[in-house]
Order: C-alpha cells, then sequence, then structure tokens
C-alpha cells in the first residue's frame, strides 16, 4: 500500500515517530509522500525523507490555510528556492480554504495560481487541498488548463459530479478515512468512479478512519481505507493495493 498523503512530521508524533512509522512499514505501506505545509515545517520533512531514503518522499509548497497576508509572499520565494535546488515529487498541497478564512480568497488564489505554473514548468503534479471551495477550485483550474497540469484532489469529499470534474481535468481522488464515516457520502456514490482514478491516503494525524474516528491517525491504518473499499468495489485487497499504488506510483513518476 502506498499512503499518498502523510504529515509525518507533525508535532502529534513527536513522542513515537519511528514506533509509528514502523508499525505502518510492518503494516505493508510500502511509500509514503509527504505534503508539504509551510517554512516551519520543511526542515522536519526533509530530514525524514533522508532518513528513510526510498521509503518517504517530499513534496515542496505552501498550505492554503498557511497563506497569510503579512507572509505569503516571502513563503512562495522560499518555495521556489527549493524547487530551484532539488527535485520533489510534487508541488503541494495548494489550493484554496475557505473554511477557516475567506478574506484571504484573493492572496489564496495567487498562491494556488503561481504554485500551478511552477508546477508545469517542473512538469510536476499537484495536490490540492480543498476545503468549501470546490468552485473556486475548479475555476482556477479551467483558467490553467494544460496538458502537464495534474495531480490529486487530496480528501477528496465532494460529490460524484465533483468527482467527474475533477477527474475530467486529469485528476485523481485522494481517498482516506472520510470514506469510512457514516456521513461521509463518498461511499454512496464511490462504486462510480474506476479504481484506476483513485489513490489511498491517511492525511494522518488527521481524519482517523473508523473505529478510530477522533483520535489521531498514523499511516497503518490505511488498511482499514483498503477494508472499505473493498465492500463498495467488491473487489478483493490485493487488487484494490495493487491498482492504487500503481496509480500513485504513477502520478508521482515512480514507476
Amino acid at each position: 500500500m502506498i499512503d499518498t498523503h502523510t504529515h509525518l512530521y507533525s508535532e502529534e508524533f513527536d513522542g513515537d515517530r519511528p514506533e509509528m512509522i514502523q508499525r505502518a512499514l510492518d503494516k505493508g505501506i510500502s511509500k509514503f509522500f509527504l505534503p508539504a505545509i509551510d517554512s516551519g515545517y520543511h526542515e522536519k520533512m526533509l530530514a525524514l525523507e533522508s532518513e528513510y531514503p526510498g521509503k518517504i518522499f517530499a513534496m515542496m509548497g505552501l498550505h492554503p490555510t498557511y497563506v497569510k497576508p503579512e507572509t505569503w509572499e516571502n513563503e512562495l520565494q522560499i518555495v521556489e528556492d527549493y524547487l530551484k535546488q532539488r527535485n520533489f515529487c510534487a508541488i503541494g498541497e495548494i489550493g484554496i480554504d475557505l473554511y477557516w478564512d475567506k478574506s484571504t480568497l484573493d492572496i489564496q488564489i495567487k498562491a494556488f495560481e503561481q504554485q500551478i505554473d511552477w508546477a508545469i514548468a517542473y512538469d510536476l503534479p499537484i495536490v490540492i487541498h480543498t476545503r468549501e471551495s470546490f468552485d473556486e477550485v475548479f475555476e482556477v483550474l479551467e483558467r490553467k488548463k494544460h496538458p502537464k497540469l495534474r495531480g490529486i484532489f487530496h480528501c477528496f469529499s465532494g460529490s460524484l459530479e465533483q468527482a467527474k470534474h475533477a477527474i475530467d481535468l486529469n485528476f485523481l481522488l485522494g481517498i482516506g478515512g472520510v470514506v469510512t464515516f457514516k456521513n461521509g457520502k463518498i461511499d454512496q456514490f464511490l462504486h462510480k468512479i474506476a479504481l484506476e482514478k483513485i489513490v489511498l491516503e491517511t492525511d494522518s494525524p488527521y481524519l482517523a478512519p473508523v473505529p478510530h474516528r477522533g483520535k489521531r491517525n498514523e499511516s497503518a491504518y490505511l488498511d482499514l481505507v483498503v477494508g472499505k473499499l473493498v465492500d463498495i468495489y467488491k473487489q478483493d485487497f490485493a487488487e484494490i493495493d495493487r491498482i492504487t499504488s500503481g496509480n500513485a506510483e504513477k502520478i508521482f513518476q515512480q514507476d
């Protein structure tokens, strides 16, 4: 299994990070993809990547909830400097979040567009954070349409119509713990989306799947997400793992 979105560097793992990662490896998680947040986390994220070569892969980007009027331009400069210095597996997580702060929409859009431009220039996928902002995100993606523009809608929790729109724009859907929630809704239509269009993720330490909902999430719980997909797709565990892992390898250019 491949966890395409996990914040292994989060403070919530400071007490037991090596053990937590080992639990995931023991469960059969072969690779972990780490989305960036802002410059306050870069050092920890890149140190983890160095510690687990071939297992942990870092993205670079500025998370939309960290797009602040006083710092966003400087933060984007740091992102650009990193992109010039070394390779990353993707630009992410980037996007628009209108749940926490609607007042920064204008600069969130500017930051999103700039990072999309870099993704196209460096031929990298993007990993999109969208919260209460599907219309705004789609508007940007339609405006920025390009043959190289591709990626993942992280933690997809939209409607079937929005899922199809994302796929039409050359994106995969990141499916995690939400698919196990009674009120998650995506479990009601996911069978209409081809397995070839989804990847697995935990977003740990957030969004733990049932029966751990409300507690700290970790990559080892990815098998619970696959277990739910077994019910939804009526396919066996190994087949779902094979297809979704192949999708992840391809989008992150690992194959």
